[in-house]
């Protein structure tokens, strides 16, 4: 399998995975969500992805995985955010196809007020709309988790019972899972209110590059009416994955999920 390359950018950790052979291909960055890092994409999308021949490449946003910043968490915006795609993309000198997980795209909806990119993928992304419905679905259809989830990723207590629910629908192998609740952390409410009200896209200064949008049938978080949303938003076709939930990276069938991508990159015309 295709290696995985740390390193650190302007205090912003950066994995890399190359593809074995140079290829003409764009290089790929992602983005993860609200209470993870750029870990989550290291163990499955990554290595698939370069093997396919995609450069790889994924930040962990500032205050969180091995990036810097963590003392400032609460205090961080969707625009320091965005201001850290912006370091990690001039440090790669190429314009990537971005894919953006949860809050990640929304972090790359807001980059492309200011910016263009070859390609966007959006996966179970927050939409333009903002959380406000989501949070009001979840109160309404499982206020035990709503309230749960609070106080897990704020670090308060693991209960791997409530993250399951929250992030998976399929079966769940125990190890990942661990894995999954050692390396969750909190996240900055400021960024979550940016998401709920405060710093929406502005849907016309936006640049429209391709885009792809998909979601998860179960997704707890962003449910599959607020991806369709999304698509309404841009005029554009969804793609919902059937018994998924909202960590399509770590589903037993992420690797459909990594297809679709893949077969998307490919009739990109860069």
């Amino acid at each position: 399998a295709a290696m995985i390359k740390t390193q650190k950018i302007n205090g912003i950790e950066v994995f890399s995975c190359h593809p074995a052979h140079q290829t003409s291909r764009p290089p790929l960055l992602f983005v993860h969500g609200a209470f993870a890092g750029g870990w989550m994409w290291t163990d499955t999308f990554m290595p698939y992805l370069a093997e396919a021949g995609y450069p790889c490449h994924a930040l962990s946003l500032r205050g969180h995985g091995g990036s810097d910043g963590h003392e400032h968490i609460d205090w961080l915006s969707i625009a320091d955010y965005v201001d850290d795609v912006v370091a990690v993309i001039d440090w790669l000198g190429d314009a990537p196809v971005l894919i953006g997980h949860s809050m990640g795209g929304f972090v790359v909806q807001k980059y492309l007020e200011r910016h263009t990119v070859p390609g966007v993928a959006l996966l179970c992304s927050v939409p333009p709309q903002g959380l406000i419905a989501a949070q009001f679905h979840m109160l309404f259809q499982k206020p035990h988790l709503f309230m749960d989830l609070n106080s897990i990723m704020g670090g308060d207590h693991a209960d791997s019972q409530t993250l399951r629910e929250a992030l998976f629908a399929g079966e769940v192998d125990e190890t990942m899972l661990a894995v999954w609740m050692g390396r969750m952390q909190s996240e900055s409410h400021r960024a979550l209110w940016d998401m709920s009200m405060f710093s929406l896209p502005n849907l016309h200064a936006m640049n429209r590059p391709p885009m792809l949008i998909l979601g998860a049938e179960h997704d707890v978080l962003v449910p599959a009416f607020l991806v369709q949303a999304t698509g309404q938003s841009y005029g554009l076709p969804v793609h919902i994955f059937r018994d998924m939930g909202h960590a399509v990276t770590h589903e037993k069938e992420w690797r459909l999920v990594a297809a679709k991508l893949e077969e998307w990159f490919a009739q990109l015309v860069v």
